[in-house]
């Protein structure tokens, strides 16, 4: 007889998973700067979600161990580069949103989906503010309301992150 997880309908239903490897975590946020380097314009820009802000807020909530602040702050220096923005406004903001996802840790995986896409939306917005103030701050214009679009649907793509980032992770059982 098998033990097969349940659902509950008080929250998520309980997963194990194989231990996370380094180079996986790498592999994960270099595929997450390529998809944010991809050359795309308009409302399609407007968007995308900032990929290794998710990728990020992902391990700082289910391997704080695994990712630390000089990770986020390196990749906020080559999205700066790769970006030609100004030097250190997505390593500041990187690695304050892994911040924010490491204190969400033990909270975020108790609750539904729903609640889980809420308090992504929280970081990611967080995240994005900070990018925008270190911007008006070096002279740069409000780029308009649209600029947050970026936040929403990253939150709403949590369900389909959560997945896709545990397909590796997942114990492939052997039937006798």
């Amino acid at each position: 007889m098998s033990t097969i997880p349940q659902f509950s309908r008080r929250g998520p239903r309980e997963e194990i998973l194989l231990p996370v490897r380094m180079p996986y975590v790498l592999v994960t946020l270099l595929v997450a700067m390529m998809f944010n380097l991809l050359p795309v314009s308009g409302w399609v820009l407007a968007l995308r979600p900032d990929c290794i802000a998710f990728v990020l807020v992902y391990w700082g909530i289910h391997e704080p161990r695994k990712v630390g602040l000089w990770l986020a702050w390196a990749c906020g220096l080559m999205m700066d580069v790769a970006d030609g923005s100004l030097f250190g406004e997505h390593a500041l903001s990187y690695a304050v949103l892994l911040a924010i996802a490491i204190s969400m840790r033990r909270r975020v995986p108790m609750f539904g989906i729903g609640y889980q896409m809420l308090h992504v939306f929280v970081a990611l917005l967080a995240c994005q503010l900070m990018i925008l103030a270190i911007r008006s701050l070096a002279g740069g214009s409000f780029p308009g309301w649209w600029y947050f679009l970026d936040s929403v649907t990253g939150a709403l793509m949590w369900p389909v992150g959560l997945m896709v980032l545990r397909i590796p992770l997942r114990p492939k059982y052997s039937q006798l």
